[in-house]
């Protein structure tokens, strides 16, 4: 009898909606693991760090002039052909 148990266990093990089964447990429990493990906690930051919430604003503090670059590399060459209209709504820092 225990025979035929572990033949019907084994081929039921080989059928492909169980093999399915097996696949999504193991893979949702290693989500959870991953997703929710002590290692994702938020972590605190020091004041220094979290009172500036932009590069800008703490290379502002730190003395530093924060300028915009060059729209175009100085030694781009000219576009060939004829010049475009400009832009209808130009955006202004």
């Amino acid at each position: 009898m225990a025979t035929s148990f572990t033949n019907s266990l084994a081929v039921a093990l080989r059928h492909p909606g169980v093999i399915a089964l097996i696949v999504a447990g193991l893979t949702i429990a290693a989500m959870l693991l991953v997703d929710h493990g002590p290692w994702s906690r938020a972590k605190t930051q020091p004041a220094h760090v979290a009172m500036y919430h932009t590069t800008g604003e703490a290379a502002r503090a730190a003395g530093a002039m924060v300028l915009p670059t060059d729209p175009r590399s100085r030694i781009e060459p000219a576009r060939p052909g004829p010049k475009t209209s400009p832009a209808v709504n130009p955006i202004t820092p």
